[in-house]
Formats: C-alpha cells, sequence, structure tokens
C-alpha cells in the first residue's frame, strides 16, 4: 500500500497535498499576506475603476497607523459577526439532538431495507446524498451499510461500498432537504458579496431547487456507473468474509418513526398555515414569500424542527431518559466544531482583511474586465470555474476552506460580470463535489481504504481511486448538462435566487 500510495500522479497529488498547510494556518499566512500586498499595493498604487459607479478604487494600506489600529480594535468583532459562524453553531445543536435520538440512522436504514432488489443500488445511492444533511453520517453508516446489503445479496460488497462513497462523498452539496453545507458556504457566500454589495443576502436556501433535482440526477448517474463500471469491473466476490445481516428497526424505533412522521406533518401545516393565506403570520414584512421569515431564519426552523423530532424520537425508544441526555446530544455534536471554531477565526480576520484593503475589490474588476475581454460566455465560464474548484478540491479537503478563499475573488468577479454569488456558488459546489471520491484530502479518504481492505486484503489507494474515478467522470459529465439546461432556460437555483446580479 505504501508503494503505491508513493507513484505516480496518485503520490504526486497525495505528497502536494501534504505539503500544504493545516488550513488553519493556510488562512493565517493568506491573512500576513494580504496585509503585505496591501502595503505594495499602496505603494505601487494598485487601483482599478468601478464599473458601477465610475470612481477610482484604490488600495487600502493596512499596515499604516489607521489600518494597525482597525485590525486590532476589529478583530474580535471579525471573529464573532462572521456569517458562518453562528449559523452552523445553531444549525448543530438541533441535528446533534436528531442524530444522538437515533432518529436519522433508523429514517436511513428504513429506506434502505425496504428497496426493491431493483432499486437497491439507486436506494444506497440516493440514501447516501441524503445522509449528509446530518454531516459525517454517511460516511460511519451508509458507506458500510452498502458493503453488507450488497455482500447480503450475492452481489460484490465493495461495488456496494463505491455506491454509497458516490452518494455520501460525490454528492456532497446535493439532497432533498436543506443540510449543514448549505447554510455554512451560504454564511460564506454572504460575506463575499458584501464586497460588492454591502446589503447582499445569501439564503440557506440559495440553491436549493437545483440541489433537489440534482438528488435524483446523481442517483441515477451513481446506479448506472455501478451497473455499468464498476461492478462489471470487480467480478464475482470471491473473498472470505461471510455476510453480514443487516440491523432491523426494533418495535420501539418503528413508533419512533411513526410519532415523527406525525409532528413533520404538524409543522407543515403551520408553516403552510402561516405563508399560504396573504396575511399569513409567516409572511414577510411586505407580505412577500422569499422575505419570509421561514426561509431568511431557516437555520431556526432547521434548528425547532430537528430538535423537536429528535426530542419525541429519542423519548419513544428510550435513547432519552431525560433533559441531560438531549443536551448531551448539543454537547458531543459541537464538539465536532472544534476545528472549525479555530479555522473560523483565522478565515474572517482573512475575509475582513481581503475587503478592507480593497484588494479584494480591484482583482474582482480586473478579474472581470478579463473575462470581458475573452468573451468566454456563461456556459463556457461556469464549466472552467467547475473544473477549477475540482483540481483544487484535490489538494486541500475542506470545502468551507476553499470557499473562503474563493468565494471573495470569484463571487465579486461573477457579480460584475452580472452573475448572481448564488450561481458562483452552486458552480463551486458541484466542482468541489465530483472531485471528492478521488481527493486524497479529503478527510475520511483513509477510513473507505479501510472499509475496501475488509474485503480486498490487497486493496490501497489506487484500488479505491480507480474503482471511484467512473463516478467522477459521470458525475461531471451529468452535473454539467443539467447546469447548462438550467442555465439555458433560466430556471432560479432555490427560493428568490436567480442567475443574474443586477
Amino acid at each position: 500500500m505504501k508503494e503505491t500510495r508513493n507513484k505516480g500522479i496518485l503520490g504526486f497529488i497525495e505528497r502536494g497535498g501534504n505539503a500544504l498547510p493545516h488550513p488553519a494556518s493556510l488562512f493565517g499566512i493568506l491573512a500576513l499576506s494580504v496585509l503585505l500586498f496591501s502595503l505594495l499595493g499602496h505603494l505601487f498604487h494598485w487601483q482599478a475603476i468601478h464599473p458601477a459607479t465610475g470612481e477610482t478604487v484604490d488600495t487600502i494600506n493596512l499596515l499604516s497607523r489607521e489600518g494597525l489600529h482597525r485590525i486590532l480594535l476589529e478583530m474580535v468583532d471579525n471573529y464573532t459577526g462572521f456569517a458562518p459562524l453562528g449559523i452552523v453553531m445553531v444549525a448543530l445543536l438541533g441535528i446533534g439532538v436528531a442524530e444522538s435520538s437515533g432518529l436519522i440512522s433508523a429514517a436511513i436504514r428504513l429506506l434502505v431495507s425496504k428497496a426493491p432488489a431493483r432499486m437497491l443500488t439507486f436506494v444506497i445511492v440516493l440514501a447516501g446524498i441524503i445522509s449528509n444533511i446530518a454531516s459525517d453520517l454517511g460516511y460511519v453508516l451508509i458507506i458500510p451499510l452498502g458493503g453488507i446489503i450488497f455482500h447480503s445479496v450475492g452481489r460484490h460488497p465493495i461495488a456496494g461500498i463505491a455506491a454509497a462513497f458516490a452518494g455520501v462523498s460525490g454528492g456532497f452539496s446535493a439532497n432533498l432537504l436543506i443540510g449543514t453545507i448549505d447554510p455554512l458556504l451560504a454564511g460564506l457566500s454572504t460575506e463575499a458579496a458584501r464586497i460588492i454589495d454591502t446589503d447582499y443576502y445569501v439564503l440557506p436556501t440559495a440553491n436549493y431547487y437545483f440541489m433537489l433535482v440534482s438528488t435524483f440526477i446523481l442517483s441515477v448517474a451513481g446506479t448506472w456507473v455501478t451497473h455499468r463500471f464498476v461492478e462489471p469491473k470487480l467480478g464475482k466476490y470471491e473473498g472470505n468474509v461471510e455476510a453480514d445481516s443487516l440491523e432491523k428497526l426494533n418495535p420501539k424505533e418503528k413508533k419512533g418513526l411513526k410519532w415523527v412522521t406525525f409532528a413533520t406533518l404538524a409543522f407543515t401545516v403551520v408553516i403552510a398555515a402561516g405563508l399560504i393565506p396573504e396575511n399569513g403570520i409567516f409572511r414577510g414584512e411586505d407580505g412577500g414569500l422569499f422575505t419570509s421569515p421561514i426561509l431568511k431564519g431557516f437555520i431556526g426552523v432547521l434548528f425547532i424542527v430537528a430538535a423537536v423530532l429528535g426530542i419525541i424520537f429519542g423519548f419513544i425508544t428510550g435513547n432519552f431518559r431525560n433533559d441531560s441526555d438531549v443536551v448531551k446530544g448539543m454537547v458531543d455534536n459541537f464538539k465536532t466544531l472544534a476545528a472549525f471554531l479555530v479555522l473560523v477565526f483565522f478565515a474572517a480576520q482573512f475575509v475582513a482583511f481581503f475587503k478592507w484593503s480593497n484588494l479584494g475589490l480591484i482583482i474582482a474588476i480586473k478579474g472581470a474586465h478579463g473575462l470581458q475581454e475573452l468573451n468566454l460566455g456563461l456556459i463556457p465560464l461556469v464549466i472552467l470555474f467547475v473544473l477549477l474548484s475540482g483540481f483544487i478540491n484535490m489538494f486541500m479537503g475542506s470545502a468551507s476552506a476553499k470557499w473562503a478563499i474563493l468565494g471573495p475573488v470569484f463571487i465579486p468577479m461573477f457579480m460584475l460580470l452580472g452573475y448572481s454569488p448564488e450561481l458562483s456558488q452552486v458552480v463551486f459546489r458541484i466542482g468541489d463535489s465530483i472531485t471528492n471520491m478521488i481527493s486524497p484530502m479529503m478527510s475520511f479518504f483513509a477510513l473507505i481504504i479501510v472499509y475496501f481492505e475488509k474485503y480486498d486484503k490487497n486493496a490501497g489507494i489506487g484500488t479505491l481511486i480507480s474503482t471511484m474515478l467512473p463516478y467522477t467522470i459521470v458525475y461531471f459529465l451529468f452535473w454539467s448538462v443539467l447546469l447548462i439546461a438550467w442555465i439555458l432556460l433560466d430556471l432560479p437555483l432555490g427560493p428568490g435566487a436567480g442567475l443574474y446580479y443586477g
């Protein structure tokens, strides 16, 4: 396995990724670099003409007396006011309750166990995509479950693992519901968009329509790749690992899911009653649907619904015995935020410095002008951005870390070209997802190799990447065609989120 890891392009990719600093350190370095470049830009008179106002935008020296004062005085505010921070923390509180109660695990097991034999692969890929609502649940539950299920029906278990991995990782951005990645990226996009428009707000539901359709497109694509390429390549399983039995829902879990269904219907009725009438309580102040607090305050809704459903399921099944168990579920899920909280501090400083110095705006103006000169058109532009995002993902695993770097550059650039931040975000999400399955920098990559090794002792990084590469290629083609069709039909990406800006 070590020999495989060190050879060829795969070894080069792995060594290149490992050579990068920790994401938190990387943002610290980038923040310091912005300070240095702000000084150079000031000395060499880097400037641009704002296309909307006609005013000259000069580089602000952050190493000046005023700049240093601002850095020290606003450092804490940069951190606590960073849009993704509170969004992610509140979302994870609710999801932590639902996950620790066993609700999410039970719902996914029910979905997979009830799948007809001919729909099994489709349902496993779909379950992998849906599992992303609970962050990393898919990696520890759905992927090994895929191998167990395939093995139990006489199919190659590694094909089941691959199909589940394609859903969990390749379909990371798609979902039937809003997951933790949606508010996180929306918060970063909001910060980046405000380089151009200080009042702009990207909703957590900004890409919902597109990602909802993508869920089924990718499930079909993943199913086709599994049947057409992966299973024929693997052949019949001849290993000595005996098939495991799929853990069935017990009576308490079934009862819990029944009451969760009733509660979900109740929430739906209440929300509909507040939205459908023209004077509904959940309408926006202007009476509109897109200004509704249900959309703009979606994280609060997610917290309440996930927490209530989790509490109902937890007490019915006995996983929760008192309020301390509920709080413990929140606390346990919050522990996963430790690294994120550190990273966000440095990312927040980088984004703030980039904005204060005007470097972000100047790069956006110059970049937009260069793209206008090339006259590529929107479709070639977004395809190139998909490929760029996918390439960068091979060297840097964290989606939020990448978007915190790319967002402040590409969102203003696209806005100046007349394209919305929501479109920039969805293009990034496609590129970031399609190469997850073959990126050694993906945080669970080593774990997937362990899953492979359970059924094939000789499996290594080369085995994994060669197995998953067809998914990456087909996902890129299917998702690109969907995006092109979406653009040509000028469809909204989500509630109130069009393709164009201005």
